[in-house]
């Protein structure tokens, strides 16, 4: 007798249910995917008990006729597909014919639907896969179905749902992608009679992005489109300052369809490169169009995977479109945006001296005294050479003069001359100070250190060295602010400021991003740079890693570090470039060779030259807590504004931080 049966057709609706009807969401992805597939443009979702209890789902689309109807819900009945050839050119969201059966083997379904506008539709009710009546009924067009007490007939499948909140957590996030990907359908998801979603259906997709993440993740959102011979992009980035610890906030949607890519993930995050902080991720949305020849859908059944033909000539589209449109932004975020009106009321202010700032005739006094030591006299007999605290006191003179029926008298100019100064060892004595700038327009700026003083400590000679590599030559400026240092916070970050408002550099991260490329550039031509050491250098590893190095000698050279095998699972270090930082030589070489051994895929020359280049950087670079003069600031903020990026340190921390002049004015109540 034979051993082999022929499963009853229930029987295979519920094992096709395990594949295709997981969790509710599952029922929510399919009927929504139909929905849109009928061509509605309003869907209305409405879910209870997290869509174990009911699932409710209303188009205006195409619905169905009355036989149809019937017939949708046996297995592998489908619209979407008429003969072989059409599974290569897949345009449709559902196409495998399973769905319905499925969802309606594990439920009670209720399907109102309507192929025109005769008011007049069909209405079958269907428990656990049978039809239980079928009638005619006043439908408006389009399909109206319900789905209650999912899996109320297979216990076993209700025993291992997630709590209420898990599973409404996975149809938000599903609606929230469908919305993302046909921002042209206006969508509205509701829970409990909590509306959860709802968008305008406008085509618009920044107001789909506004909908869901909200206005001020759209406002930091930049536009990413870009055209091949084989793909057309379009969609939004966010900014580096956005970012989320996931890589929940990518979007990447291929003909319509969502889809999950982990390459085309890494792909956009290529793009950013350095940008990021490290396991941190940004918010993106990225519509893809392609030949549907070029992309197999058909490789889960929920159809969430896919495959690319030109999986390799697709990611490389995507890295250099998000590094292109990044790369014309000024990436320095602001530590408190404050929205602009179109009519700012400003504060009435009267016209008497503060002790907090100068009047408008000491100001000028004071700056054409500054001016005229500044240019040293030089064809400028008219103003006659005074000290710092002499121009100060003429200036305070002159506006008494000017205004002396208030009442109000100024302080003693010693008193200004501090308060411009973090630390008394910082103080000018005499006017020389009062040389070293010229103050920006409509700002304050301390007068700087006289050079004299700098230049004199060794310590600030090596640092101002550190941030002048010789030989190197600046490449041209990018768009990066002109910044004046003003002082130094903590040590740690560089106060400075221009006609735009108030700026933070950190400066370790500064310095890094400067070495960085430095580093990297020399690690492009090592054989130029490496050196032999007189007095080899032994490194001692395990015997696992002593074999496991030996395959990866050669990434090392590529890099200008020569290893020799000395015996047992000693290395001899023969050589190395002459610019490793000094002092740190051995230990950067250890890290190198354990950024190998640990590397599990194949090491990409270019990957590592990278991770050797951070490496590198890391350890040169000027600590927190360092004392910097003004000139080290200047020199550091000019290396900064030459190179290519500006913006982060190598690990995707930002170096620059603003407030701008109407965000100060607004903390202040100059601006109401």
């Amino acid at each position: 007798m034979g051993k082999i049966n022929i499963l009853d057709e229930h029987i295979a609706n519920q094992i096709a249910a395990g594949e295709v009807v997981e969790r509710p969401s599952s029922v929510v992805k399919e009927l929504v995917e139909n929905a849109i597939d009928a061509g509605g443009t309003r869907i209305d979702v409405t879910i209870e008990e997290g869509g174990l209890s009911l699932i409710r789902v209303a188009d205006n689309g195409s619905g169905m006729d009355p036989e149809d109807g019937e017939t949708a819900f046996l297995r592998h009945a489908t619209s979407k597909i008429a003969k072989a050839q059409d599974l290569f050119e897949i345009r449709t969201l559902g196409f495998r014919g399973e769905a319905l059966p499925s969802i309606a083997a594990v439920a009670k379904i209720e399907l109102l639907t309507s192929a025109d506008t005769t008011g007049l539709g069909t209405r079958l009710v269907i428990e656990g896969g049978t039809l239980v009546s079928k009638t005619d009924h006043a439908a408006p067009r389009g399909t109206d179905i319900t789905v209650r007490e999912l899996f109320y007939n297979t216990p076993a499948r209700l025993k291992y749902m997630k709590t209420i909140q898990t599973e409404l957590g996975h149809v938000t996030d599903y609606m929230y992608r469908l919305a993302l990907a046909h921002p042209g359908i206006a969508f509205t998801l509701k829970h409990n009679g909590n509306t959860l979603l709802q968008t305008l259906g406008n085509g618009d997709l920044l107001n789909a992005i506004a909908a869901i993440y909200g206005t001020a993740v759209a406002r930091t959102m930049l536009k990413i489109e870009g055209e091949t011979l084989d793909y057309k992009l379009v969609g939004f980035i966010s900014k580096p300052e956005m970012t989320r610890a996931n890589r929940g906030g990518i979007s990447t949607v291929i003909n319509g369809r969502y889809i999950r890519n982990y390459t085309l993930a890494q792909a956009l995050l290529q793009g950013y490169h350095t940008l990021l902080p490290i396991n941190r991720f940004p918010v993106a949305v990225l519509h893809l169009q392609m030949d549907p020849t070029l992309i197999d859908v058909n490789v889960h059944p929920a159809k969430l995977e896919v495959r690319f033909s030109k999986e390799q000539e697709l990611m490389q589209f995507v890295e250099r479109e998000a590094r292109g449109v990044l790369a014309q932004q000024r990436l320095i975020p602001q530590a408190g945006a404050v929205k602009k009106p179109r009519e700012a009321v400003i504060q009435e202010q009267l016209e008497l001296y503060r002790p907090q700032a100068a009047s408008t005739a000491a100001e000028q006094a004071g700056n054409r005294a500054e001016n005229a030591v500044e240019a040293g006299n030089a064809g400028r007999p008219d103003i006659p050479e005074r000290s710092f605290e002499e121009s100060r006191r003429a200036a305070a003179t002159s506006w008494r003069e000017a205004n002396g029926a208030s009442g109000f008298t100024a302080p003693p100019a010693a008193g200004r001359a501090e308060s411009a100064y973090g630390t008394p060892s910082a103080r000018p004595a005499t006017g020389e100070a009062a040389a070293a700038s010229p103050r920006t327009p409509g700002t304050s700026a301390a007068p700087r250190v006289p050079l004299s003083q700098r230049e004199t400590a060794s310590a600030s000679e090596a640092l101002l060295r550190s941030l002048t590599p010789a030989g190197e030559a600046a490449p041209a400026l990018p768009a990066f602010p002109k910044l004046d240092p003003i002082g130094q916070l903590h040590g740690t970050y560089i106060v400075a400021q221009n006609e735009e408002g108030l700026f933070l550099i950190d400066q370790h991260a500064a310095h890094e991003r400067i070495n960085y490329e430095h580093y990297y550039d020399l690690f492009g031509k090592p054989a130029e740079a490496s050196q032999e050491l007189l007095v080899p250098i032994t490194l001692e590893l395990t015997s696992s890693e002593a074999g496991r190095l030996q395959d990866k000698l050669g990434q090392l050279e590529q890099a200008g570090v020569y290893l020799e095998p000395f015996g047992g699972s000693s290395f001899l270090v023969r050589a190395y470039p002459h610019w490793l930082p000094r002092g740190e030589e051995q230990a950067l070489i250890e890290e190198m060779i354990e950024w190998l051994l640990n590397e599990r895929k194949g090491v990409d020359i270019g990957k590592f030259r990278e991770k050797a280049a951070i490496m590198c950087s890391c350890k040169a670079s000027i600590k927190a807590n360092q004392t910097m003069g003004t000139l080290e600031m200047e020199v550091l903020l000019d290396r900064l504004a030459a190179c290519r990026n500006p913006y982060t340190c190598p690990h995707g921390r930002p170096i620059v931080v603003s407030f701008s002049t109407y965000e100060l004015e607004k903390m202040f109540k100059r601006v109401m």
